[in-house]
């Protein structure tokens, strides 16, 4: 731990390696709040649609939407410019702009740098691509969690499904491994392992079980 009370938990590891519902449960049980960056890079990639804006074309109106952008979390809802957009960011057409937009050098800086100012003011749990080795490369907890691409795409499948979606389990496997790709092979902090993250695979284990695991660890440094 630090000089002060607050501590930085860091959660790496690719999509839909259960990041999230851990980090979540992590948050609760030490009193930190959690920060979900994914829905962070959503509610960007909405408000460039609405917008119309082409950010890898149009950096100047890139730059004068961004200035204007505010992201806030309340109650486990995604606040975008004050407006409540939780629902709106899961859409197949704001993950796909998502995706792409993520990797651009300015939204990252600008998200970048509301996320480092939370971990400033208080305890929190953070879950993404490059939380240990770029927004908290001096995290007190790093964890990279990961699981087979079959595996993921078994549960994004179910949940889907249970929604009513038609996506075939091919095509969710096949948009898996095109995320793995482009999030491992991007220019700009690329998704990787940080060297002193532990490293959690979840193939065949409850989540409940990681979650015990990953807590004790922490809360040996508290």
């Amino acid at each position: 731990m630090g000089t002060n009370s607050h501590i930085k938990v860091a959660i790496d590891g690719p999509s839909g390696a259960g990041k999230s519902t851990v980090a979540k449960r992590i948050a609760s049980a030490i009193g930190a709040d959690y920060i979900d960056t994914g829905a962070m890079y959503r509610a960007v990639a909405l408000k460039l649609l609405r917008c119309g804006i082409d950010p890898e074309s149009e950096p100047e109106r890139l730059s004068d939407m961004l200035s204007t952008t505010t992201v806030d979390f309340r109650s486990g809802s995604t606040l975008l410019d004050g407006q409540d957009v939780t629902g709106e960011i899961r859409t197949p057409e704001v993950t796909a702009m998502a995706s792409a937009s993520s990797a651009l050098r300015q939204i990252r800086e600008k998200l970048v740098e509301l996320q480092r100012e939370m971990g400033r003011s208080k305890s929190v749990v953070m879950d993404g691509r490059d939380i240990g080795t770029n927004v908290f490369p001096d995290a007190e907890c790093k964890f990279y969690m990961t699981a087979s691409a079959e595996e993921r795409a078994r549960r994004r499948f179910a949940e889907l499904s249970a929604a009513g979606a038609r996506d075939s389990y091919a095509d969710v496997l096949a948009a898996i491994e095109k995320r793995d790709y482009d999030d491992s092979h991007r220019a700009l902090n690329p998704l990787v392992r940080a060297e002193d993250a532990i490293l959690i695979d979840t193939d065949g284990i409850g989540i409940e079980d990681v979650t015990d695991n990953m807590l004790a660890y922490i809360e040996s440094l508290l």
